[in-house]
């Protein structure tokens, strides 16, 4: 082993002032020393944060290196001391192992192909439109995350899992409060426990009168109620928030790259290359955690079993090692092969419908608002904190001419 390694900063590192787009400065400067740095979580146990692209796509492909929920005793904010750490509740695959993984992701893969969400192309396109007439009816200026990053695809994903149009504002909150780093325990608990009373009543509702979504699909199959709010919870948190976070952070972000937006609006070519490099340059989908499983050699350094490991995806999504000028936002850009849905067992089941949704969204905004521009000081706009599970906006004020 090495006798000089880095020690990174704890976490989380607070962004640059005016550079809401970029990996914390010290993260940054811990990928310089090297694609692994030693880190010590609160607690004192002695860990590894992986910012190398090569590393952490390797390490997302190990079966090694363990998703366990049981296993992740350390935490970049808390100290568990030694409290033992429950398994994932049943259907809460992003947190499991092989076999129990599969059990709950095989079943949805065929709902989620290329082909199929594909097909949801045009009743994407029609649910943009009507919160595009609905912005353009109200007249600016208008909060782009209330008024079209988030009920898009709330709308969406509703519909795709079968949950009624009327009930997606209390689901959207209570994502909001898992995922926006801002909310005390209390509630957190409180909003897990009536998420979960929620979906068990639609799952009993299915069982009842079965309706055409991928929930009602399930129904066919030996998994419990139980399993299916579950992967309920995962599939209603992962299909909103993220894309919601995407089309906020995506659309600031063009605003303050007037040539970039130019050309997007020129090209209705460039916008899957654009989509793609917007996801590389924004990785609203910051860390993920892993755990050795045995001893193994990761970047030249030896980690035991059990170590705890921070993968740091928007720092290897900014790897100069993998991508020309990685800090650049380049719509045309060619080396592509981000990990912003990251890669391996645990790759992100719902790429396809997010892209199919920023790749609809984002034209569709810049044609129908040729002046749309921030109605803010681009330093006012009120970003997430570093704490929250998904990187994003809070609120984006925008104007346009009427």
């Amino acid at each position: 082993m090495s006798e000089t390694v880095h020690t990174a900063p704890a976490l989380p590192t607070a962004r640059p002032p005016g550079c809401p787009f970029d990996p914390p400065k010290e993260l940054l400067q811990a990928r310089e020393h090297g694609p692994i740095s030693r880190y010590l979580f609160p607690g004192g146990h002695e860990g590894w944060l992986v910012t190398g692209y090569d590393l952490v796509r390797s390490v997302l492909a190990d079966p090694r290196f363990s998703s366990r929920k049981e296993l992740m005793r350390h935490h970049p904010l808390i100290d568990y001391g030694d409290i033992e750490v429950p398994p994932a509740p049943p259907g809460e695959f992003l947190l499991m192992d092989e076999p129990r993984h599969s059990r709950y992701r095989k079943p949805l893969v065929g709902k989620f192909t290329v082909r199929r969400m594909r097909l949801l192309t045009e009743r994407v396109e029609q649910i943009t439109a009507a919160h595009l007439d609905a912005m353009e009816q109200a007249g600016p200026p208008a909060d782009l995350v209330t008024a079209f990053a988030k009920p898009i695809p709330a709308v969406v994903i509703c519909e795709l899992l079968g949950v009624p149009y009327e009930d997606r504002g209390s689901f959207q909150e209570n994502i909001d409060m898992f995922l926006g780093g801002e909310a005390t325990d209390e509630e957190l608990y409180a909003a897990y426990l009536a998420t979960q009373q929620y979906l068990a009543e639609l799952v009993a509702a299915k069982r009842a009168n079965p309706t055409d979504d991928v929930l009602s699909d399930l129904l066919d199959s030996d998994l419990t109620d139980e399993e299916l709010r579950g992967m309920a919870l995962i599939l209603l948190s992962a299909g909103f928030d993220t894309t919601a976070n995407m089309l906020a952070l995506g659309t600031f972000a063009l605003l303050r790259n007037p040539e970039q937006l130019a050309a997007l609006r020129a090209d209705p070519a460039l916008t899957e290359p654009a989509v793609e490099e917007l996801l590389r340059y924004l990785s609203v989908a910051k860390t993920f955690t892993r755990v050795t499983l045995e001893d193994v050699e990761l970047g030249g350094q030896s980690v035991k079993a059990g170590t705890t490991l921070i993968l740091s995806y928007n720092t290897a999504n900014r790897d100069p090692e993998r991508f020309t000028d990685p800090h650049v936002l380049d719509l045309g850009r060619r080396d592509g092969g981000h990990l912003a849905f990251g890669h391996g067992i645990h790759q992100c089941l719902g790429q396809q419908l997010a892209r199919v949704e920023l790749r609809v969204a984002f034209p569709a905004l810049l044609n129908r608002f040729p002046g749309l521009r921030l109605a803010v000081p681009a330093e006012e706009v009120a970003v997430r904190p570093e704490t929250a599970d998904i990187y994003g906006l809070k609120s984006l004020p925008v104007t346009w001419d009427a």
